[in-house]
């Protein structure tokens, strides 16, 4: 398609300019006598007849099918619009003398060689522009399957390891994971201990510990451990094999949008064809000699001013300026059927891990045992935090530096899978970790700090407490912020008449704090990422129009199962190409922003459909002849010409509208 746009546009241009010189002033006299002239005439159908046959094929091909299947629509009209003005032209080049006097203007009668070029070309432009944007769909499975690494060290019987192609894994298989490297394939860890990141499944962002006999997703990211690890399941079996498949299915399983052109088209053309068809008869019948003239001269009239060549634009040229005033707010729009979609949205699904937070722990709170301040707290947890690579102690980590705190080194440091650290700072024994964690190394007063921690942890922070030499020193709480634009955000979209639903596979805690927080209407927490994609089928199920925010690969299918998926830029590829929108630097008001936007280019789209057709169904009477027996004036194909083109300058001017258009209250 595209390249048969741009020969076309290359070939059209220099018809359309011959065509339409007579607009420019003080060439319009040499003009009238140069485009009359034979040479002109054969250039114009030397270049317009491979753009009408050739450029145009799919175009024609498509509205024949039309007619043979009787289901008339916008195909139909191009191919009797074009194939009437291209057929008039050329038998007003061959056979000029078979027309009336009153046709002929400056020697020769009018051709219309440029109206069938320009037409397709038109129509091509917007069908390279919805290829394309269809074609991109794919890139959601790519980004998928790239989370699989390509080989795995399979261990063999004498300990010693191979690398071979993920392809050969086999159940039952012994493979090393080695820090830094993402999981081949889903199974149980039998020797070996690491923090797993499992976000792209849970949408956690806190790595999840793993020790023997504790399961593992192939896809996830292994942390600063190593591990050994048999092989369950493997290719389309696994966890990721299975997003893959869900991702598939929801994306074949879309409808496409009716296209209100075709709807209009429906009506419109059958329409048309009988009107020039009855033309052509009453002429015949009751028109003045030559009749055959006349009655051939006003068909082809009615048929070439019907055609809506602005329909070719009435779309992509709302779509293309309506995208480009997103593009600039932060809001990355995939293409048309997103819109139509965002248009109608009544209810939103967010996931809370990286879409209604940050993604990026912090920490919050410091409470310190008396003898200790906040920051020589800050600083003897740091010292030992520093030697560990989960995110959490990079919070703590991060907070120190932030307060220039000086962080001691640490000795002996030893960590205690699932539970905490344990080492020497400054002479002291230190033990960072879980009240349990203490509670077992013989810490006093831990049931007291226990209930002091409670209401953070009510708030859905997580709460890490330090001891040193035996006593309570205090308790450090890190959370994943909420970000600064989600309260704004909300009410914008409650504004909007959307309503708020939040699925995430965090803990009901931390869930229902956030939600509480942010005014969101209904929470759902630990859930799966197909059970994401079945409560948002149950959603559509209930006629609800749904869309998806997310930014995890977990968060993949249930993008997809929506009617439009939302991703945030912030997060990873998958979530990105299986969504209809994408928010750059994950701020949240973009989704409002998009609503607006799509409510006001699909008015835009439906103001230019009015004016694709409006100009051409007001000169159908005229151009049948209506004024004849009154006045004795017919409708020039020449006027037909400048009506299409009216519609099209319309149609052009109202979508640079959108370039204006408000997308904040």
């Amino acid at each position: 398609m595209t390249r048969r746009f741009w020969i076309g546009a290359a070939l059209t241009l220099p018809v359309f300019l011959a065509a339409m010189a007579h607009l420019i002033p003080g060439i319009a006299n040499d003009h009238h006598a140069w485009v009359n002239s034979p040479a002109s005439r054969w250039m114009q159908f030397a270049l317009s007849t491979p753009v009408w046959l050739w450029c145009g094929w799919p175009v024609l091909r498509r509205g024949w099918n039309s007619i043979l299947h009787r289901s008339p629509n916008m195909w139909t009209l191009i191919l009797l619009g074009t194939g009437a003005a291209w057929l008039f032209s050329a038998a007003a080049m061959l056979l000029p003398n078979a027309f009336p006097p009153a046709m002929r203007a400056h020697g020769g009668v009018p051709v219309y060689f440029e109206a069938a070029a320009v037409i397709i070309v038109l129509v091509l432009l917007g069908q390279v522009l919805e290829i394309r944007a269809r074609h991109r769909t794919g890139g959601a499975i790519r980004a998928l399957l790239d989370l699989s690494p390509p080989t795995a060290r399979r261990v063999a019987e004498d300990g010693s390891d191979n690398e071979v192609p993920l392809a050969e894994v086999r159940p039952g298989d012994r493979l090393r994971v080695v820090p830094g490297a993402r999981v081949p394939a889903d199974g149980v860890v039998l020797e070996g201990a690491s923090a797993v990141d499992e976000s792209m499944i849970t949408g956690e962002s806190v790595p999840v510990e793993k020790t023997t006999g504790d399961p593992v997703t192939g896809g996830t990211l292994n942390g600063e451990g190593g591990f050994l690890l048999r092989a369950e399941r493997t290719g389309k079996e696994a966890v990721l094999g299975r997003i893959v498949a869900m991702v598939a299915e929801a994306q074949r399983s879309r409808a496409p949008v009716q296209r209100l052109a075709d709807r209009v088209a429906a009506v419109f053309t059958p329409a048309v064809i009988a009107i020039a068809a009855l033309t052509f008869v009453l002429w015949l019948w009751l028109g003045p000699e030559p009749r055959l003239a006349f009655a051939i001269v006003c068909a082809v009239a009615v048929l070439i001013i019907a055609c809506p060549c602005a329909l070719g634009l009435a779309t992509p040229m709302s779509l293309m300026v309506g995208i480009g005033r997103g593009a600039r707010e932060g809001v990355l729009i995939r293409g048309g059927e997103a819109l139509e979609r965002l248009e109608k949205l009544t209810v939103l699904v967010v996931d809370k891990t990286g879409t209604l937070t940050e993604g990026r722990p912090e920490l919050t709170d410091i409470q310190a045992a008396p003898g200790f301040d906040e920051n020589h707290l800050l600083a003897l947890t740091a010292a030992l935090e520093r030697g560990s690579g989960h995110p959490l102690a990079a919070a703590i980590t991060r907070a120190a530096e932030a307060r220039s705190v000086t962080i001691p080194n640490a000795e002996n440091f030893t960590s205690v899978t699932g539970g905490g650290i344990l080492g020497r700072v400054d002479g002291a024994d230190i033990a960072v970790g879980k009240a349990d964690f203490l509670r077992d190394r013989g810490v006093l007063e831990m049931d007291a700090w226990a209930q002091l921690a409670a209401p953070l942890q009510s708030a859905g922070k997580t709460v890490i407490f330090t001891a040193v030499d035996g006593r309570a020193a205090g308790l450090l709480a890190v959370a994943d912020p909420v970000k600064a634009s989600a309260p704004r955000a909300i009410a914008d979209l409650h504004a909007l008449g959307i309503r708020l639903v939040m699925l995430t596979g965090d803990n009901a805690l931390t869930a229902a704090a956030v939600a509480a927080s942010l005014g969101i209407d209904r929470v759902e927490a630990g859930v799966s990422p197909d059970g994401k994609a079945r409560h948002i089928q149950a959603l559509r199920a209930a006629g609800e129009t749904v869309a998806m925010a997310g930014d995890g690969v977990n968060d993949a299918p249930a993008l997809a199962a929506a009617d439009v998926g939302i991703a945030m830029g912030t997060g990873s590829d998958a979530a990105m190409e299986t969504a209809g929108l994408t928010l750059v630097g994950g701020d949240l008001r973009g989704i409002a922003k998009g609503v607006r936007l799509s409510r006001a280019v699909m008015a835009n789209i439906r103001q230019n459909l009015v004016f694709a057709f409006l100009y051409n169904a007001l000169g159908i009477p005229l151009a049948a002849g209506a004024l004849y027996p009154l006045t004795g004036w017919l409708l020039s194909p020449m006027i037909a010409g400048a009506a299409m083109s009216l519609s099209s300058v319309s149609v052009i001017t109202n979508a640079l509208r959108l370039r204006n258009t408000r997308l904040e209250d």
